[in-house]
Parts: structure tokens; C-alpha cells; sequence
């Protein structure tokens, strides 16, 4: 039997990668433009299709998490990913490196719907795991712009691509060795600590469906817009591109810990007593940034990044409470599927607000989105308890 540990800790190391790797070439892109020739804004276009590809490959890889074998989607995703980062350092014309991110994309679809649902199955205590494994996530986010930014200076940006595909492939080959196999009998389940009665599950649907659009989108604005924002109100406290990155990154350090917090929070009480007060966090702090520049600002940033991280761990633990084992996988790949696809239409919307009135309508536009999340904590029903919890 596979120790549980052991399998969570490559999936944690597995959502650490998965970030990773979709933003090296967002971080790298600056400094590949000079060499190859081209200008930043027609180099950036050649990253959608493996954006696309992260989003709606998640329904396929899902699929085949659930009917196949989760254990066996999860090397693939190891070794496919880590050989995809390495064959961007040797690309030559933008057509290959337009299918080199491809490939990363397709091979990164798999973790989210795999390794969330390969969590709930071993997990002894379903909100601290999930809480731990987003915190990983999001240190791949923090780390990928600085380390990309420490290879691309010293060694160059090809390598920058080359030595994480080749550490990727040896924890493939590590996880090989040590996840022999798969265990689906689900003894360990946490998933059967809460459910509900069956004519409410429709509300459990409509209260993800709602959520996971309201935050997907907000959660993928606030990060694209964060960096221009303390830009613009910070100024008085400093100008220096490198601080500025700083103190985003600090701000980002207090989602991670929340998600961490959330996660115990979810192993002690109901996933509506959780969602509920956390759901009226987002849209108060969004309306008031609006207003606000410097210390205040950053303050209050804080709140929001609170907000939407917490939110995508009960996002995540929502599913694994609710669904059957054998459906866990393609219930992820759905959530993902329609969240990344959200967080997808967040980047153009945040521009277009943008032009029609700055960051004060911007905000206030997701200040009013974020009115949702209430209503979905709102629709919730109450857990029954089941005879295993008690």
C-alpha cells in the first residue's frame, strides 16, 4: 500500500511545478524579445493556445483520471511536462515555440483535475491538505518570475526553461519508483465526512457554478492587475520596479496562509459556516481599494487577496466532499474547465474597464461580482452528518 504522505507530497510538488511552468515564458518573454529578434507584444500572443489548452484540456485528462488511472495521468504529467519545458529551450522560430507552450498547456491540464481528486483519496483531513496543497500552488506562482529571472540573467533564457524541465522529470521518475500503484478503495476518504440531503444537491451545483465563476474571474483580475496597480498608488512610497514586486509578493504571502487557515477551518466545521462569513470579505475590500493609494492601500489588499484565495480552497473542498469517488476526477475537470475559462475572460475585461474608467470602475465592477459570492454561501444547505464523522 502506497504511503498517503508520500503520494500527497508529489501531488503537492506536482501543483507546485504545474504553476510553475505556465508562467516561466510571462517572466522569460522579456528578456527572449531582444534575442530573438521580436517586439514583447508580438512574442506574447504565441502563450494562448497553451493558456486554452490548460483550461479545456482538464475536461479530456480528467475523463481519463476516472476511467483509467490517476496514478499513471499524474507520471504522465511529470515527465510530459518537464520534456515540454526543455523543448522550449531549444526552439528556433515562433511556430515552435507556439507548440512548445502548446505542449505545456496540455500536459498542465492534468494536474488540477488528477492531483485534486488524488488529494480527497488519501487525505485523512480534507480541508488541511487542500489548504497545504494550494499553498504550494501558490509558491509556484511567487517563485516562477524570480528564479526564471535569476536563470535568464546568469545562464540565459533558454535554461530558464531547460533546468526546471530536467528537475521535473527527475521527480517523475522519483514518483514512478515510490507510487506503485493506486488506491481508490476509500477507506480514507474525507469526502464521506459531509453530505446533504439529495433534493438539495441542486443547490450544492448552483451554489459552485456561481462561486467558481464570481471568483475565478476576480481571482485572475486581482492578479493581473495587482503589480500595475501599486505602480499607480504607490508612488508616493517608492518607484523602484524590484520593491514594488516585493511588497506584492508579501501581499500575495498572506493568500497562502490563508488558504492554509481555510483548510483547518473546513476539518472543524461545516463547509457553509466556512463559506459564509468569508464570502462577505471580497466585495467591501474591492469598492474600498477603489478609493485608496499607499499604506491604506496595500492594507486593503490584503483583505482581498485573503478573500479570493480562501474562497478557491472551499471551491476545491465543495467538490471533494460532494462527489463519488469514481466521478471525483471529471467533477474537478468541469470545475477547473469552467473557472479557468472565466479566469481566461478576466484579462480582456480587466483592460476594457480599465479604458472606461481606471481602476476605480474596474474595482467597482468586481466589488459588484463578488455580491455573488454571498448569494452562493447563501444557497448552500446544511451538511448531514453521516455515521463515519461521528
Amino acid at each position: 500500500m502506497n504511503n498517503p504522505s508520500r503520494v500527497i507530497s508529489f501531488v503537492n510538488a506536482g501543483h507546485f511545478i504545474d504553476h510553475y511552468a505556465m508562467l516561466i515564458f510571462a517572466a522569460a518573454v522579456i528578456i527572449m524579445g531582444p534575442a530573438l529578434g521580436m517586439a514583447y507584444s508580438e512574442l506574447l500572443p504565441y502563450a494562448t493556445p497553451g493558456f486554452v489548452a490548460f483550461g479545456a484540456g482538464s475536461l479530456l485528462t480528467g475523463w481519463l483520471g476516472d476511467r483509467w488511472s490517476r496514478r499513471h495521468m499524474m507520471l504522465i504529467f511529470f515527465v510530459g511536462i518537464g520534456l515540454s519545458m526543455i523543448s522550449v529551450g531549444f526552439v528556433q522560430t515562433p511556430a515552435q515555440l507556439g507548440a512548445a507552450l502548446f505542449a505545456i498547456g496540455i500536459f498542465a491540464s492534468i494536474y488540477h483535475p488528477v492531483g485534486t481528486a488524488m488529494i480527497v483519496s488519501y487525505a485523512d483531513r480534507l480541508g488541511r491538505e487542500m489548504g497545504i496543497n494550494g499553498v504550494w500552488g501558490n509558491l509556484g506562482v511567487a517563485s516562477s518570475a524570480l528564479v526564471t529571472g535569476v536563470i535568464g540573467q546568469y545562464l540565459g533564457w533558454r535554461f530558464a526553461f531547460i533546468v526546471p524541465g530536467i528537475v521535473t522529470i527527475l521527480i517523475g521518475i522519483a514518483f514512478a519508483m515510490m507510487v506503485v500503484h493506486e488506491d481508490r478503495k476509500g477507506s480514507r476518504q474525507a469526502a464521506a465526512q459531509a453530505r446533504v440531503a439529495k433534493q438539495d444537491m441542486w443547490r450544492v451545483i448552483l451554489s459552485l457554478l456561481i462561486v467558481v465563476i464570481a471568483i475565478s474571474t476576480t481571482f485572475n483580475a486581482v492578479t493581473v492587475a495587482l503589480p500595475k496597480l501599486f505602480a499607480e498608488r504607490l508612488a508616493d512610497l517608492t518607484k523602484s520596479p524590484a520593491l514594488l514586486g516585493v511588497i506584492a509578493a508579501c501581499v500575495y504571502v498572506f493568500g497562502a496562509m490563508t488558504q492554509y487557515t481555510i483548510g483547518r477551518l473546513l476539518d472543524r466545521y461545516s463547509l457553509k459556516a466556512v463559506a459564509l462569513p468569508l464570502s462577505f470579505m471580497l466585495a467591501p475590500f474591492l469598492y474600498l481599494a477603489a478609493s485608496l493609494s499607499n499604506l491604506p492601500l496595500i492594507l486593503v489588499s490584503i483583505g482581498i487577496v485573503m478573500g479570493a484565495f480562501g474562497q478557491v480552497t472551499v471551491n476545491d473542498a465543495m467538490v471533494g466532499k460532494y462527489t463519488s469517488e469514481e466521478w471525483r476526477s471529471r467533477a474537478y475537470a468541469v470545475r477547473y474547465f469552467i473557472g479557468f475559462t472565466a479566469a481566461g475572460a478576466s484579462v480582456g475585461l480587466v483592460a476594457w474597464l480599465y479604458e472606461q474608467g481606471g481602476f476605480v470602475t474596474m474595482l467597482h465592477a468586481f466589488a459588484a461580482l463578488c455580491l455573488l459570492a454571498i448569494a452562493a454561501a447563501i444557497i448552500l444547505p446544511r451538511e448531514i452528518r453521516t455515521p463515519q464523522a461521528a
